[in-house]
């Protein structure tokens, strides 16, 4: 008699062990290699990916993250009206521009924001406001010439924490933001406010990383 699969939700819990996250993949990658139109295994692994790409042995990032891509885009194609699919592809895209180099930035530069345009048309509260967040993050990552916007970028991270105030993803981007708009007394209070938030339970690995963030930032600043 075959063993019970385990549980890929409950080993993603786990994911600041980045062997746990790795499991819950090979699990997610299983299921959807056995069916061809299981959207939850695909936005998964896209989500597992998002973390590995940041987490995982660095010779093994850009690999997980393109894999992310590739899953979200069948996802995406499977339910076009749901916005997993969209959404994860959008981050994967992201972590490749943001890591390996300017041409991954330009290659992903217009998808990037199409797929997070597309998570807001069907749903702007998607992970309280992840969406906001991200393009809040695209506005101020592209330059101007290529459409980006620092003040833009303001006023979507500021349309994310009116989903959810406690994001330490959202105060930190704003920071770094405001940073780029010479309003540093403003950064900073962003920055100690990112300490001083609660952790999610759903989202405590990621939590943490903004937490040493700011707390790296602010020292940096003494």
């Amino acid at each position: 008699m075959a063993l019970a699969q385990p549980d890929p939700d409950a080993l993603y819990r786990e994911r600041a062990i980045v062997a746990r996250a790795r499991e819950a993949l090979a699990i997610w990658e299983s299921r959807a290699a056995g069916n061809p139109r299981d959207f939850d295994s695909r936005w998964k692994i896209a989500r597992a990916t998002y973390w590995l790409g940041g987490h995982d042995a660095p010779d093994a990032r850009r690999a997980a993250l393109e894999r992310g891509v590739d899953a979200a885009r069948q996802a995406a194609a499977l339910e076009p009206n749901r916005p997993e699919g969209y959404f994860w592809m959008a981050a994967n895209m992201g972590a490749l521009a943001e890591s390996f180099g300017m041409r991954q930035g330009l290659k992903y530069r217009g998808p990037i924001k199409e797929a997070l345009e597309r998570v807001l048309a069907i749903d702007a509260g998607y992970l309280k406001g992840s969406a906001d967040r991200a393009l809040g993050r695209w506005y101020y990552k592209v330059p101007g010439l290529f459409g980006g916007s620092k003040k833009t970028s303001e006023a979507h991270l500021r349309k994310s924490l009116t989903y959810d105030p406690n994001s330490t993803a959202s105060h930190f981007f704003l920071a770094e933001t405001l940073f780029s708009l010479d309003r540093d007394a403003e950064a900073i209070a962003e920055l100690k406010t990112v300490q001083a938030l609660p952790l999610d339970p759903d989202w405590e690995p990621e939590d943490r990383d903004f937490k040493q963030q700011a707390s790296a930032r602010l020292a940096q600043l003494r």
